[in-house]
């Protein structure tokens, strides 16, 4: 199976929300255990197999997979939608290969809660902030309180190892994969997915990423080891404050934060 990367490194910008500003939220103990076997997330390709637009995908992955938490989709989340935002996010030109050159995560988000993710009959905006990449606890917050947490990653060469019938190695591990490659953070390149689900908080615990259209399981020491960024995103147009998300002082700081950045960033 063709899979492409095209999440660029991790850059920050003058005034970028950070969830920080959720205290509460943040300073909340994580559950020990997220298990979400029992819900279909619908993690699809959206044309991450063609086009290096893991961090458009990543966003349209990420509205099928808080849909899926409340028990409905949302209808348009297509390939062609996910490459219409590529191009908007990144300057991408449909069918012109020399502008395919990913994107940066903090932008690509900027442009979705500025000019939205639109689909065949809505335009979505998110509310969003970036966390400390090397603070788990606040990743597993975000993947438990925000649906899926949004993550960049340097991948290794020995991740992108293939058995015969086009398949990845069942777990991401940092220790089992040296056979198949080089197994250097960002040897094969850098790459946007989500974290879904964990089954504990233990390094050689396994988590579920939502990548290439599926699941792929993972351990902790292995996301610890690729990670470069993090952040969470919020679709009040799907839930209202009150539902899925925090509600009260912690929502307003983030809304507020937003505003705040799409204002210094015009």
């Amino acid at each position: 199976m063709t899979r492409k990367l095209g999440c660029r490194p991790a850059e920050h910008r003058l005034g970028q929300p950070h969830l920080s500003v959720m205290r509460g939220f943040c300073s909340r103990q994580a559950p020990a255990r997220l298990d979400r076997s029992h819900i279909n997330p619908r993690p699809a390709m959206l044309g991450n197999d063609t086009l290096g637009d893991c961090t458009a995908a990543g966003i349209g992955n990420h509205l099928h997979a808080t849909a899926a938490l409340s028990g409905f989709d949302v209808a348009g989340v297509t390939t062609e939608a996910a490459i219409r935002f590529y191009s908007q996010s990144t300057g991408y030109v449909l069918g012109n290969l020399t502008t395919d050159n990913g994107g940066v995560e903090v932008d690509v988000l900027t442009s979705a809660s500025r000019d939205g993710y639109a689909l065949a009959d809505q335009t979505l905006y998110p509310c969003w902030g970036s966390a400390d990449p090397s603070d788990l606890n606040g990743i597993r917050n975000i993947t438990s309180g925000l649906s899926a947490a949004y993550l960049g990653v340097q991948l290794a060469t020995a991740d992108m190892w293939e058995d015969q019938d086009g398949k990845l190695p069942p777990v991401w591990d940092t220790d089992s994969l040296a056979d198949h490659g080089d197994p250097t953070p960002g040897s094969a390149g850098g790459h946007c997915l989500l974290l879904w689900d964990y089954a504990g908080t233990a390094d050689t615990d396994l988590v579920t990423l939502l990548t290439w259209g599926s699941r792929q399981k993972a351990t902790w020491r292995w996301v610890r080891s690729r990670i470069m960024e993090a952040h969470g995103l919020a679709w009040s147009q799907l839930h209202p404050p009150g539902g899925l998300y925090p509600a009260g002082d912690d929502w307003t700081a983030l809304v507020e934060a937003n505003a705040s950045y799409l204002r210094g960033s015009a």
